[in-house]
């Protein structure tokens, strides 16, 4: 695995462990109010930095492109800021609103870009297709 593929792994495995500490933290406090928290960790990171990892990594020439590191820091930056400030705001903080907005919408706008640059790639005809 390498570039950008190799990034989002990485990621992804740092997500997987951050959103599993914060589930043991849960269970052992038995308060389970970051519950949110823990969900989005696992899947808006652990599982979705997964599947953009493999992408790349079973696409490289994508994963060659400016735009696919333009995706991964788009996406770990906002992706980072969405983790931190929603649990900011569970834990009671509703000042950090406006980051988790900015937050949010790169995160979204991190999987339209990967929209843009994954559909045209997984539905390119080959050449064995005629």
């Amino acid at each position: 695995m390498q570039g950008v593929a190799r990034n989002f792994f990485t990621l992804a495995i740092i997500y997987a462990l951050c959103g599993m500490a914060l589930g043991i933290h849960m269970a052992i406090s038995e308060d389970h109010g970051q519950m949110p928290t823990h969900a989005h960790t696992m899947v808006a990171g652990w599982l979705m930095s997964a599947v953009f990892a493999f992408f790349y990594h079973l696409f490289p020439a994508a994963g060659q492109k400016t735009l696919a590191l333009v995706h991964f820091w788009l996406t770990a930056i906002s992706g980072i800021g969405l983790m931190i400030g929603l649990y900011i705001l569970l834990a009671g903080n509703p000042g950090i609103e406006p980051l988790l907005g900015i937050s949010s919408i790169g995160f979204y706008a991190g999987m339209l870009l990967f929209a843009f640059i994954a559909l045209p790639v997984v539905w390119k005809k080959s050449l064995s297709e005629g």
